[in-house]
C-alpha cells in the first residue's frame, strides 16, 4: 500500500494499491520532490471516470511503469472532485497548451507548482500520435536532467500567463430584456432539430440552458423557447442516455442521436435533470415530465442515497462483463438479443426489442409510447442479477445541495412527502457533518466524517439554494438562517471589490492561481450558484445588501450571455428571475390547517422565474422579514404576492393566487 491507504475519496483508495509511489496533495509532497530534486508528476482523475481506469490498468498497475515513475519523479494523485481548486487551475494549463481537456488529467510541474508539460490519457503502447506513457515520461526525465534551464523558463512562461488569468469588467448592471431575448434566440439558432439539444457529439444534456429557456417561456410567453426545451427533454427521457428501466441518466451521449451513453451516472446530473423535469410539469402538465422527475428523484434516493442520509457522488461507467471478462463500460444497461431471450422468452424478447428498439450497441430506447410495466419490471429484475457498477460513496456538498433542491421541489409538487424527507435528511447531515458554527463549509465527507478539503464558492452557492428551497417546502426557519450564514461568507471571503466572485476563499490553500470561473459546465459555476441564492435571500429577507451583490456578479452574465448561452444557462435563469423580480410568496396560515395547506402547495407549483416562498403560523412571535407584518384576512389563511416587498392585495383561495402569479 501507497500513501493513499489513509484517504476518503474512494478514487484515491482505487489506487493505494498501486506500485506506484503515490502521494496525496500537499506541502509535503511538494518539499519532497524539492528534495529529491525531480519533477512531480500529477495525475488527477474521478472514481466513476472509465479512463482514468483504463491509464490505471495499464500503466499505473505494472512494475516497470511504476518503478521508472518512482525513480525519477515524485507521483501526485487528486481526486478532482475532492479538489476542484486544483483541478480548476491545472485544467486552465492543459486546455491553453491543447486545445481541449479531460480526465485522466497528467501534468508535469516543478515542486514549486508551476506547469510546464501537460496532456489527458496516454496509452501504454504509441496510438493515434500519442507517445506511449513511458516515453513520455522518458522524454520528460531527459529534458529534466539535461535542458532544466529550458524547462524552468517554460514553467515561468506558463505560470505568468496563467496568473494574469484574472476576471475584470466594467461592472455593468444584470441583463434586461434585451440581452435575455439575444440569449434565447442564440440558443434557438444552435438547436438541434432533428435530434433535440445543441451541437453535435458527444451531447450532454444542457439542463441548465434548459432551465433558462422554460423561465424565459414563463416570464415572456415565447413558444419558442418551450419548445426547444420540451423537444429536448422529450428527446432525453426517449433517447439511450436514459435509463428505461431504473431511472436517472447517463453523463453524456456519444453521439448526436442521444442513443449511445457514456454510462456513467453523476449526482449532479440527475439533480439537475429531476428539477428540469419538474419545472417542465409546472408549465405544460405532460405526464412524460411527470414520470422522468419522479422517476429521476427516485432513482437517486434509491441508488445514490448512503447510510449517512446523503447522497453519493456517482456510479461507475464500468462493471464486471457478465461472461467474467473484466470490467466493461455500459456492461449492466446493454442487451444481446441472446440476453432478452434468456430473462423472457422468445415472444417476449420481441416484444421487448420492438418497444424498445435496441440496436447492434445493446442500448434501450423508448421511441413510442411508454413500455408495458410488466416486460419493464420483467428485465429490471433480470437486470439485478448482473454484477452492479462500483458507487463513489464521498457526500459532495454541492452536489448534495442540488438534490435538496431538486428533491424538495418535486416531494412538494407531486406530494411526495418521501422525497421531502429524503431532502432533509441530507441537509441534515450537510449541517452536522459540513458546515461549522462559523458558516464555513467542508467539501466533502464520507461514513459521516468530514474531509480535507475547504469548501469552494460552488458549494457555498448550492448548499445555499438546497436550504433555501427547502425552507419554501418545510417552513423550518432554520434553512433560512443557515442559508444566510453561508451567503455571509460568500460576502466576505469570496466576493472581489469590484464585484466579482471567486472561486476559493481569501483564506483558501495558495495556488500558481485564484481559481475564477463564471461559466457553467456540467454544474452551475459557483459564480451563478452563489449568485441565485444571494438573490433568493434578498427576496426573503429585503436585504439590499444581498440583492446589490446578485446584480453586480449578474453583470457578467450580460457581457456573456448573448454571446456563449450554452456556457451562462444558470446565470441567464438567475437573471430571468432578477427581472421577474423575483416574485415573494408570503403564505399565512396554521400548519395543519387545509385552506393554508392549499395556498401553499399553489404558491410551490407555481412557475414565475425563482419565486420565493415563506409559509409561517399567523402568531409567531419572530417571523422572517417576508412573513412580518402578514395577518391572515378575516381569520382566514391568507397569500400575499410582492416584488421588492411591494404586495398586491391578500387573497384566500388558491384560484386567485394562480391567477397572481401566472
Amino acid at each position: 500500500m501507497n500513501r493513499l491507504a489513509g484517504s476518503q475519496s474512494p478514487y484515491l483508495l482505487q489506487h493505494a494499491s498501486n506500485p506506484v509511489d503515490w502521494w496525496p496533495w500537499g506541502a509535503e509532497a511538494m518539499a519532497e520532490a524539492k528534495r529529491r530534486d525531480v519533477p512531480v508528476l500529477l495525475s488527477v482523475g474521478y472514481a466513476s471516470c472509465h479512463w482514468c481506469h483504463v491509464m490505471a490498468h495499464e500503466s499505473f498497475e505494472d512494475e516497470a511503469v511504476a518503478a521508472y515513475l518512482n525513480a525519477h519523479f515524485l507521483p501526485v494523485k487528486v481526486d478532482r472532485e475532492e479538489r476542484p481548486d486544483v483541478d480548476s487551475v491545472y485544467m486552465d494549463a492543459v486546455q491553453a497548451a491543447t486545445g481541449q481537456g479531460g480526465w485522466p488529467m497528467t501534468v508535469f510541474m516543478t515542486a514549486d507548482g508551476e506547469p510546464f508539460y501537460f496532456g489527458t490519457y496516454f496509452p501504454r503502447e504509441p496510438h493515434a500520435g500519442l507517445p506511449s506513457f513511458t516515453q513520455l515520461l522518458q522524454g520528460v526525465h531527459t529534458a529534466w536532467t539535461e535542458r532544466r534551464g529550458e524547462v524552468a523558463q517554460v514553467a515561468a512562461r506558463i505560470t505568468g500567463d496563467l496568473a494574469e488569468r484574472r476576471l475584470s469588467y466594467d461592472a455593468p448592471g444584470p441583463p434586461g430584456e434585451a440581452e435575455l431575448a439575444m440569449a434565447a434566440a442564440g440558443l434557438a439558432g444552435e438547436f438541434d432539430e432533428a435530434h433535440g439539444g445543441f451541437g453535435g457529439a458527444p451531447k450532454f444534456p444542457p439542463s441548465m440552458a434548459l432551465e433558462f429557456l422554460l423561465r424565459h417561456h414563463v416570464r415572456t410567453g415565447s413558444r419558442e423557447a418551450l419548445r426547444i426545451a420540451a423537444a429536448t427533454c422529450e428527446a432525453m427521457a426517449r433517447g439511450g442516455i436514459y435509463d428505461q428501466l431504473g431511472g436517472g441518466f447517463a453523463r453524456y451521449a456519444v453521439d448526436a442521436t442521444w442513443t449511445v451513453p457514456h454510462y456513467e451516472k453523476m449526482l449532479y446530473d440527475n439533480a439537475l435533470l429531476a428539477r428540469v423535469y419538474t419545472h417542465l410539469w409546472r408549465v405544460t402538465d405532460e405526464p412524460l415530465a411527470r414520470r422522468i422527475a419522479l422517476e429521476t428523484a427516485d432513482f437517486l434516493v434509491r441508488e445514490l442515497l448512503t447510510g449517512e442520509g446523503g447522497f453519493a457522488s456517482a456510479l461507475d461507467a464500468d462493471s464486471e462483463a457478465r461472461d467474467g471478462g473484466g470490467p466493461e463500460e455500459g456492461a449492466f444497461y446493454t442487451w444481446t438479443p441472446e440476453q432478452l431471450q434468456a430473462a423472457l422468452g422468445p415472444a417476449d424478447a420481441e416484444r421487448a426489442a420492438a418497444v424498445f428498439g435496441p440496436g447492434e450497441e445493446g442500448t434501450l430506447r423508448l421511441p413510442g409510447a411508454q413500455a408495458p410495466e410488466g416486460l419493464r419490471a420483467r428485465l429490471l429484475d433480470a437486470r439485478g442479477a448482473r454484477p452492479r457498477p462500483e458507487r463513489d460513496d464521498k457526500i459532495v456538498a454541492a452536489w448534495n445541495g442540488l438534490a435538496i433542491a431538486a428533491l424538495a421541489e418535486a416531494g412538494a409538487c407531486f406530494g411526495r412527502d418521501d422525497l421531502v424527507a429524503a431532502a432533509t435528511g441530507a441537509a441534515e447531515l450537510l449541517a452536522a457533518v459540513h458546515l461549522d458554527a462559523d458558516g464555513r463549509l467542508v467539501r466533502t465527507s464520507r461514513d459521516g466524517r468530514a474531509g480535507p478539503g475547504a469548501g469552494v464558492l460552488e458549494d457555498y452557492g448550492d448548499v445555499a439554494e438546497g436550504f433555501l428551497t427547502l425552507y419554501a417546502v418545510t417552513g423550518v426557519r432554520a434553512w433560512l438562517d443557515r442559508a444566510g450564514a453561508l451567503l455571509e461568507t460568500v460576502l466576505t471571503r469570496f466576493a472581489g471589490a469590484d464585484g466579482t466572485l471567486f472561486d476559493t476563499a481569501d483564506d483558501a490553500e495558495r495556488l500558481i492561481r485564484r481559481p475564477q470561473d463564471p461559466t457553467d459546465g456540467a454544474t452551475p459555476s459557483g459564480w451563478s450558484a452563489a449568485t441565485g441564492a444571494l438573490l433568493s435571500y434578498a427576496a426573503y429577507t429585503g436585504s439590499g445588501r444581498h440583492r446589490a451583490a446578485a446584480e453586480r456578479a449578474l453583470g457578467v452574465v450580460t457581457a456573456l450571455g448573448p454571446q456563449a448561452p450554452r456556457f451562462t444557462g444558470w446565470g441567464l435563469a438567475v437573471a430571468e428571475a432578477a427581472v421577474d423580480g423575483p416574485r415573494e410568496v408570503a403564505v399565512v396560515g396554521a400548519w395543519g390547517d387545509a385552506a393554508a395547506d392549499a395556498l401553499h402547495r399553489t404558491a410551490l407549483r407555481a412557475a414565475a422565474p425563482g419565486a420565493v416562498v415563506a409559509r409561517g403560523e399567523p402568531d409567531d412571535a419572530d417571523p422572517p422579514p417576508l412573513l412580518a407584518g402578514r395577518p391572515l384576512r378575516e381569520g382566514r389563511a391568507a397569500a400575499y404576492v410582492c416584488r421588492g416587498f411591494v404586495c398586491a392585495a391578500p387573497v384566500t383561495d388558491p384560484e386567485s393566487l394562480a391567477a397572481q402569479l401566472a
